[in-house]
Parts: C-alpha cells; structure tokens; sequence
C-alpha cells in the first residue's frame, strides 16, 4: 500500500480520486478500480522542439515556459523550441529544460481537465534522476522556480564536483550477470550500477579504465549492446560525492514542503512523504543508484494500474511495459493533432 484511502474511478463526469488499493490476483484488471501514477522523465530524453506543439495551443503550457524564462534570468524556452541541439543537451541546461517542459504537460493537462469538468488525481508521482523535481513539483514539495533554479545548480555542480568519469549501457544480461562484471571491473577503479532501468536493462557509471573494461566483458558474455552513453559525467555513482556534499548545502536553504501525493524515491524505492525525506533523497540519489525498476514494481504492488508519463518523449512508458506488462501506460507527449483532451477521455472511460 502506498497509504492513502481506497478510491477508485465512477461514469460521472467526473474522475474520483485516485488512490491506492491492494491488488487481488483474483480480480481481473477490467474488473477493478484503476489507480494513476504521474511519472516524470530525466535527463536524455531532452529534443530540440519538445513542447511547441502544446505551447502554441496552451495557454498554461505556455505559461509555464514563461515562467521557467523568469525564474532562471534566460530565456531557456528559446533553448527548448530552437536549439541549437548541443547547447540543450549541456547538463546545466538540459535539467531545467526537461523539468519546464514536464511542468508544461503538467499545466496544460490540469488546465484542458478543469475546463473538461474532469478532476483528476494521482495515487503517487515519481522522476526518474532529475525528473523528481518536476515530481516535486507537483505534489507540491517545493515551489516551480526554486526546482529550476536547483536543476540548473545541479547540474553545473555535477559537471564541475564530479571525477572525471563515463556512462554505459548494458542490454540483455540478467542483473546478476552485470553485477558480477561490476565486481570484476573494479580492479580497474570506481565503477557502480547508475541505473536499473528495467529487466535487461542497466546503465553503468564509473572511471573510464573500469568502464570501458565492464562494457568489452558484457559483450563477451553475450550482451545484446554494451555501449559508452555522449556524457561526460559519471552520474549516480560515488565520483559524486564532491557534488553532492555541495548541493546538499545548497538543499539545506531551499523550503521543502511535505509532498501532497506520495512520491516514489530514486534510492531505495522507498515512500517519500516528508519535507526532509525528500531532501534527503534529492541528496543522497546524486551518490546512488537509479532504482527504477524497484520503484515501478512497488507502485505496482501498491495498486497503481495506469501510468501517466508527463513529459518530453515516451522512454519512461517503455521501460514501464518492460517491468510490468499488465499496468497500463500513456504519454502526454502526442502529435499535434491529438488533444490532451484525448489522454484524459481515455482515462475517464476506465471500468469503474
């Protein structure tokens, strides 16, 4: 249970609030009620573009660009509709601009939901890495323009605090597997699992020597792909530690409310419901791996029947499917010819 009372969806015009239930094997999933998590992407799955569509027919989407310009003293929206694609993708830049066009679908799905007479409300929110300030956010932690100026902060420390080090991932070996090759390439230096994004499916992070080293073994043990990621930092590893003792000095100043919806942490999968829980994950996760595929089956455990990805791209959606193939999954980041609108009728139709 994710501990929130039991709801579930009704036919009115309506969508009741969502909240955990526990799963019966008994029940089918057309048979019972559904329950929402919104999930926020991270850094990676920035485009030069995202958003335009939404922004040149929400007024609340544009909005939140407008204030993501203000909060950060540049016009980062500029940077997100045109570009250039190397500048977007810079880690300092990249963090704060996938976090306001996460707050962009957010805004533009409350805004098009109100004026539908639907009201909708997640049962838990989770980012992946960067993507929990935008969760954050959201459940009302922590105010929109101190979650960029942090992103941003975040970023330009774990370019500058960070050993210099790499990223790799690793597809198809099973997680024992790619552990074993940790261990192993460790003679060669610092290197830990960043992410275990879902089954199959796991980013390395460490020194090069010890990198390189665990991708060439991954191959040679049949890995379907084992490649260097374009970064050039070694996120969620121990080569964070300078940063995060930096940044955690910085989170010590900035108000943290406790979370209105439950959050998902990034660390252990654990329940985030407090102001300094959360704090302490948004320090703690810089030094640590991404446990997402330990989050998404805790959600799903928890009852969570339906995730909302809010945000650029559909990669969280995938990995989803990959942990959990019976929840449902949906994208707010659509072609221009499909209405938010078109989201949120789907969910209204659930079964009640």
């Amino acid at each position: 249970m994710l501990g929130c009372a039991a709801h579930g969806y009704t036919r009115s015009s309506i969508l009741s609030t969502l909240s955990p239930m526990t799963k019966n094997p008994e029940t089918s999933n057309a048979s019972r009620s559904r329950t929402i998590a919104f999930v926020f992407p991270g850094q990676g799955s920035q485009y030069v573009g995202m958003g335009a569509d939404l922004v040149a027919r929400s007024a609340a989407a544009a909005g939140a660009f407008e204030r993501a310009d203000a909060a950060l003293g540049m016009p980062i929206s500029r940077l997100i509709l045109e570009g250039p694609a190397e500048d977007l993708d810079r880690t300092v830049n990249a963090q704060p601009a996938i976090l306001a066009t996460s707050m962009a679908f957010l805004e533009a799905i409350r805004s098009e939901a109100r004026d539908a007479g639907i009201e909708i409300k997640p049962t838990a929110m989770a980012g992946h890495s960067a993507g929990q300030y935008a969760a954050a956010v959201a459940a009302d932690a922590i105010d929109y323009a101190d979650a960029l100026r942090l992103v941003r902060e975040r970023g330009r420390i774990m370019q500058e605090r960070g050993i210099a080090g790499g990223m790799g991932a690793v597809i198809g070996l099973s997680d024992e597997i790619v552990h074993e090759i940790v261990r192993e390439a460790r003679q060669h230096g610092e290197i830990s699992v960043a992410n275990a994004n879902a089954p199959g499916q796991i980013v390395l992070s460490g020194v090069i020597p010890a990198l390189v080293f665990a991708l060439e073994m991954s191959k040679t043990v049949g890995a379907r792909k084992a490649a260097r990621l374009t970064v050039s930092v070694a996120s969620h590893s121990p080569l964070m530690r300078r940063a995060r003792d930096e940044f955690g000095k910085i989170l010590t100043r900035v108000p943290f409310r406790d979370p209105q919806v439950p959050m998902l942490g990034n660390v252990h999968a654990g329940l985030i419901n407090t102001a300094e829980g959360l704090r302490s994950e948004l320090t703690e996760h810089l030094v640590h791996g991404v446990q997402w595929t330990a989050t998404v089956r805790r959600m799903v455990s928890g009852g969570v029947t339906d995730f909302v990805e809010v945000g650029p791209g559909k990669v969280l959606s995938g990995l989803i499917r990959r942990i959990s193939p019976d929840v449902e999954t949906h994208h707010a980041d659509a072609p221009s010819d499909r209405s938010l609108l078109a989201l949120l009728a789907t969910l209204r139709e659930m079964p009640a």
